[in-house]
């Protein structure tokens, strides 16, 4: 497999009561049960929908945390799609000694980053560990599916970190590209586009 047999958008959730409260929510014990959307939250799901009303977009596959699985069942409502899949890949990216803590965090955890991909200090999950795991998920995506238009809602990290590998950077400099503000949806790949060279060392688990 060369080229992709799928479009694909990125949508980071909408703004959540984590988001609100200023807090790190990455375990899956809590964030998978706790911590929706807010009201405005809500609101940009919906307004971020419409704007791509007429994308095509036919699949939605979504993190199994409360707050993507809010964000992709509004955006399925407002278009009209079928019920989300959801992916554990998609997962927000694991904080460890940080859950809970205010999100002055992250910058900590980025700066870290920036000098080693494989960094895990305080338990945090790595950059190469979650670009693995979310490049999986598209894999398996096109070995399911076939000319649609697929949109992946996922969190902050996990997305700025896969965008690496579609612009030949490593995914510790994640923090180099554009921020993915809270509901927003880009385009990622479309259909016949080459895989990123990244893609060519995996295979679908």
């Amino acid at each position: 497999m060369t080229v992709f047999k799928n479009s694909y958008f990125l949508m980071r959730h909408g703004q959540s009561k984590a988001n609100v409260a200023d807090i790190v929510v990455s375990d899956p014990s809590i964030g998978c049960h706790q911590y929706g959307l807010s009201p405005l939250g809500e609101e940009q799901a919906v307004a971020s929908a419409l704007a791509v009303k007429d994308a095509g977009i036919s699949v939605i596959v979504c993190s199994d945390f409360t707050r993507t699985r809010e964000t992709a069942a509004l955006v399925a409502e407002t278009l009209s799609i079928g019920e989300p899949i959801q992916d554990i890949r998609l997962r927000e990216r694991f904080f460890g000694t940080w859950e809970g803590k205010s999100s002055e965090a992250y910058e900590q955890v980025w700066a870290k980053d920036a000098v080693s991909s494989s960094q895990t200090e305080n338990h945090v999950e790595s950059t190469e560990q979650v670009r693995r795991r979310t490049m999986g998920a598209i894999l398996a995506l096109e070995s399911q599916f076939y000319d649609q238009v697929i949109l992946l809602v996922s969190h902050g990290d996990a997305l700025q970190i896969l965008t690496t590998a579609f612009n030949a950077l490593s995914p510790g400099q994640h923090r180099t590209l554009p921020h993915h503000e809270t509901g927003d949806i880009k385009p990622l790949a479309a259909k016949g586009e080459a895989l990123p060279h990244a893609f060519s060392a995996l295979e679908v688990v």
